[in-house]
């Protein structure tokens, strides 16, 4: 365990899987933060622990009972993170639990009520909240630079390669790219426009012809008035997508395109490019448009999540992406879902 000066947020991390790694890779670097503790009961995540210098505990209970850690990051199976939340919750500690924040909204609702109860902070891991930019995307809107927004257009597209199917899981009910992947994107919108309160979605799995979507379709109704429209495909070779787009994993290529499109009264706002579209005079299709960019800086969301997990367990700050949050983007993504399934509009106000 490491013990250097200055790292006294004490942080255990559970689950020791591709996210799970990223994570202790992630406190590592944090100058305030260290990794007190790996909780997995593979055999593997013993010397894992031992790698990284740290306890090794075969459960959260185990690791809670030793008391060596200030926080717990869950990055567990989804139909594990409310169990797993709930134990760190009634013990005290705060927790930042991977996305989604459960596998249903029904006991999602169950740690986030638990958690305003007992007055233990709950965070969701929607890393890309934390990216710059966002934060500066977010700044352009509420200084008026697009004006009133009228309407969004999103693009999540990309080819999954046929190997990552080989895990049969994928496949099949429950998995997906609008549970997978556009939970990100409509979270992300969540925070730029709004709450959603509709949605009509149709989706379709004839690409791939699996048992669960390969592509979706969807209108939303925002609280605000704005309407977008959102699709989503992973059978899609395209560079308009989150993860092509942002450069915020170096996994994925870069293309130097724009996935979100934000039309207001006065502007319109491409992300993550960083370009406000704007007419200085008049504003009439008859009149020239230009286009003016903003400065955006590059850093790890990861990070700055840890950062900023850090502050909420010293009580410096509060949640970015609370329990409640995530849930209400679960919320949203189920709506799609059953929007898709019976053919019809669904209000979630």
């Amino acid at each position: 365990m490491s013990s250097e000066p200055g790292k006294s947020c004490r942080i255990a991390v559970a689950g020791a899987g591709l996210i799970g790694k990223r994570h202790v890779q992630a406190v590592d670097r944090c100058d305030t933060a260290l990794v007190s503790a790996i909780v997995d009961p593979d055999p593997a995540a013993r010397d894992f622990a031992a790698a990284a210098g740290c306890n090794w505990y075969a459960s959260i209970a185990e690791m809670l009972r030793a008391g060596s850690t200030d926080g717990v990051i869950v990055a567990t199976p989804n139909q594990m993170h409310v169990d797993n939340g709930l134990e760190c919750v009634r013990a005290g500690v705060p927790v930042l639990v991977e996305k989604p924040i459960a596998d249903n909204s029904a006991s999602a609702g169950q740690l986030v009520d638990e958690a305003a109860r007992l007055k233990v902070p709950v965070l969701v891991g929607h890393h890309r909240r934390h990216n710059p930019l966002i934060n500066a995307a977010r700044q352009q809107i509420e200084n008026g630079a697009i004006g009133d927004i009228v309407a969004v257009h999103a693009a999540c597209w990309l080819y999954k390669p046929d190997d990552y199917f080989n895990v049969a899981w994928r496949t099949r009910p429950g998995a997906g790219p609008v549970f997978i992947n556009l939970i990100h994107d409509i979270d992300l919108l969540r925070h730029l426009v709004g709450d959603v309160v509709s949605v009509q979605a149709a989706d379709s799995a004839h690409a791939r012809k699996h048992e669960v979507e390969d592509t979706a379709a969807i209108i939303v109704g925002f609280a605000n008035g704005a309407l977008g429209t959102i699709t989503v495909s992973d059978s899609i070779v395209a560079p308009w997508s989150w993860e092509l787009t942002a450069a915020e994993n170096p996994a994925y290529p870069e293309t130097g395109e724009t996935c979100y499109f934000i039309g207001g009264t006065r502007g319109s706002l491409e992300i993550p490019k960083g370009k406000i579209w704007s007419q200085a005079g008049e504003r009439s299709w008859w009149q020239p448009i230009s286009q003016t960019a903003y400065d955006t800086e590059l850093k790890d969301p990861l990070d700055l999540q840890i950062e900023h997990f850090c502050k909420v367990i010293s009580g410096a700050a509060q949640p970015v992406v609370s329990g409640l949050e995530g849930l209400k983007s679960l919320q949203v993504i189920e709506a799609i879902k059953a929007s898709a399934r019976d053919g019809r509009r669904i209000d979630l106000s």
